[in-house]
């Protein structure tokens, strides 16, 4: 796995040390302070990926409170050997079901609640395949940088029934054979884990993989 660049790390500790100073300062001019160091930091991340300051801010420095890592769930659905993927409107590529987690619902909760949003299948959850660190990049193919690293619960679930309606995050789903994916949208899944998945639904005295 690639490693971030020496810049986009000092872009990241500088919004990490004004997120913190904005959280847990009182000074009114050390406030103004931070917020300046923050917006730098923010610029910095905009310089480097090109992308639009309000962009780079909604991806990059947008939390408040203490910085800690983001969570997100991804559903692994099989049926006879083939994995359940949804292609999403932002890239038309393909994924498994999944999404950041709302702060009102657990893990297993928000994981339920995607595929039932994504896909449109009621799912029970069997086990916890992985913990990934979503903030690397992989297969040299570039992720969105982040001000904090990501963690994706997999989880390995089974189909109880349902029906798929095309919505605001998908428009199609559909059954692959592992070694015959289609174009995968690399920021919410690879090929890899894909075949992790796989495994772990084989193996029933599966370890959970964590970074």
């Amino acid at each position: 796995m690639e490693k971030r660049g020496q810049f986009t790390n000092w872009a990241i500790e500088l919004q990490s040390l004004a997120q913190d100073g904005l959280e847990y300062g009182h000074d009114r001019f050390d406030l103004e302070r931070y917020t300046r160091i923050r917006e730098i930091a923010t610029e910095m991340m905009s310089a480097k990926t090109g992308l639009p300051i309000k962009q780079v801010k909604e991806l990059f420095s947008s939390d408040d409170g203490y910085q800690t890592p983001k969570l997100a769930v991804r559903a692994a659905i099989f049926n006879d050997e083939k994995i359940l993927l949804v292609k999403e409107t932002t890239d038309e590529h393909w994924s498994m079901p999944g999404g950041w987690c709302d702060p009102n619902l657990t893990t297993t909760e928000n994981c339920i609640k995607e595929v039932k949003e994504e896909a449109g299948r009621e799912v029970k959850i069997e086990k916890v395949i992985a913990l990934i660190d979503k903030s690397v990049n992989v297969h040299n193919q570039k992720r969105v940088e982040r001000a904090i690293n990501c963690c994706s619960v997999f989880f390995l679930c089974k189909e109880l029934g349902g029906k798929f309606v095309v919505n605001t995050e998908t428009t199609e789903y559909d059954y692959f054979d592992v070694d015959h994916l289609p174009p995968l949208s690399v920021n919410r899944t690879t090929a890899d884990e894909v075949k992790m998945c796989l495994k772990a639904a084989h193996d029933p005295y599966w370890q959970v993989i964590c970074d």
